[in-house]
């Protein structure tokens, strides 16, 4: 822009060259991002910034002068129905929106999306016009992109959010924010370990990775521990990270990362259910084979039960009836004279390895009354049973297991009675440490379907001839 035409003040009239604000307005107008012109109250250009000479190529001492757009960067079959609307912002109150099709200097033609208004001079007259356009193709771009971010800010299908570079929210979306178990605004400028129980240090750790590095090459999965207001839930989210610069800077400035999720804790679960369910088929598959092999049938029990063990318990115990009862209400509930149980076979305590025999010289196993063997011999069924969580979340006490009879070691079990021909023969029970979850329902089923094959074979060892 040359100094004699472009340095001039925002209202059209004498030329102030000389005047100190001259260079900053100058600056001010090749710095902007739109393209800008001004007319005269004549219609004459009097200003022609850089952004302008980009989008049609006629720079700023080839443009300003000129008695509008005729001839030149409109067609002259145009020239006058674009130079009154232009002008017509003149007289008009606010910024009046068109678009029109302009010339570039080299020939081509651009589609471009002008905003226009009035300028007037201090004693409130019309003094001129002030057009910033842009190429239609840029503004819808624009407009996309902000539609975009309305929409996904509104009731996505997915979680959004948006945090700082001090990892604090700053938006969330109506998804993200009942994900969170929390109000839109009650999470914005919270620390993420308010929000989440377990899980926070890989989620800031993904986020730190994404400042520091820029996004993942892929999705992440990530379980987390939500607080919310009916307790804690235990989620899976899939997530994918953004990080967001500034486009203003040279360099770039990030401002933070845009985090994406979804909740694909049922899909997870599911197909976590799937491939046990295929992996304890598998094992029980395989133990059968291997116990098909045992000459012994007493060993045969012991390898479906080292078979079952792996992925599901930790320890495994073997405890029979002392004195098998034959007849009619064996194994019930009301016998005349108490359940004794001998340990049979027993998992090596505090290492691993497989099952091996006990001599336990027919001594009864001192199970208090109320234990849970004995509890699954009266039920005829299976008994699970947890040591009690210590106040604060420390670890259960060893005295619990101590004083059952098993590993001090043990924090969860499962026993479930070794039926056979109508006869309960004893009870299998398998341990859990505190690092892994208490049993459930599922569990309880699988246990019943190995100690069925185990009975199975201590009822034929105890039917053969001894040799």
């Amino acid at each position: 822009m040359s100094a004699s035409r472009s340095e001039t003040t925002n209202v059209p009239g004498p030329d102030p060259a000389s005047g100190p604000g001259s260079d900053l307005l100058a600056a001010l107008l090749d710095g902007m991002d739109a393209a800008l012109c001004a007319f005269d109250a004549d219609g004459v250009i009097t200003h022609w910034n850089r952004e302008a000479e980009r989008v049609l190529g006629w720079s700023a001492e080839e443009a300003v002068g000129r008695h509008g757009f005729a001839g030149w960067a409109v067609r002259t079959a145009d020239a006058d129905e674009v130079q009154s609307r232009l002008m017509s912002a003149m007289t008009t109150a606010g910024r009046q929106v068109h678009e029109f099709a302009l010339l570039r200097k080299d020939g081509g033609r651009v589609l471009v999306r002008t905003q226009s208004a009035g300028v007037r001079s201090a004693d409130g007259a019309p003094a001129g016009v002030y057009c910033a356009f842009s190429e239609v193709h840029a503004q819808i771009d624009l407009e996309r992109s902000i539609a975009l971010s309305e929409a996904l800010f509104e009731e996505a299908a997915w979680g959004v959010v948006l945090v700082d570079v001090d990892l604090r929210p700053t938006v969330v979306n109506g998804h993200a924010a009942r994900a969170l178990g929390s109000g839109r605004t009650a999470v914005l400028g919270r620390p993420l370990g308010e929000l989440i129980a377990q899980g926070v240090d890989e989620l800031e750790a993904a986020l730190h990775h994404v400042l520091a590095e820029g996004a993942p090459s892929g999705l992440v999965e990530l379980w987390v521990t939500v607080r919310t207001a009916e307790g804690e839930r235990r989620r899976c989210w899939r997530s994918g990270f953004l990080r967001l610069a500034s486009p203003l800077a040279e360099e770039p400035v990030p401002l933070g990362v845009g985090w994406l999720f979804m909740d694909v804790t049922d899909v997870k679960v599911a197909a976590q259910e799937g491939d046990r369910l295929r992996f304890r088929s598998s094992q029980l598959h395989r133990a059968g084979r291997a116990a098909a092999e045992c000459e012994d049938p007493t060993e045969a029990a012991t390898v479906y039960l080292d078979f079952a063990l792996a992925g599901f318990a930790d320890h495994a115990l073997i405890d029979l009836v002392a004195e098998p009862r034959t007849g009619p209400g064996a194994g019930l509930s009301g016998l005349d004279a108490p359940v004794r149980l001998v340990r049979a076979a027993a998992t090596p305590t505090g290492a691993s390895g497989p099952s091996m025999p006990v001599e336990a010289g027919g001594i009864p196993v001192r199970y208090m009354d109320g234990h849970p063997a004995l509890q699954a011999m009266e039920r005829i069924g299976s008994v699970r049973a947890s040591a009690p969580a210590r106040p604060g979340g420390g670890a259960p006490s060893p005295t619990w297991a101590a004083s059952r009879q098993w590993p001090p070691d043990a924090t969860h079990a499962l026993c479930t009675v070794l039926r056979s021909r109508g006869r309960s023969l004893g009870v299998v029970t398998f341990l859990r440490g505190a690092s892994r979850a208490a049993f459930e329902r599922p569990d309880a089923a699988y246990a019943e379907d190995v100690t069925i094959r185990i009975a199975t074979s201590l009822d034929l060892a105890r039917a053969l001839p001894e040799h």
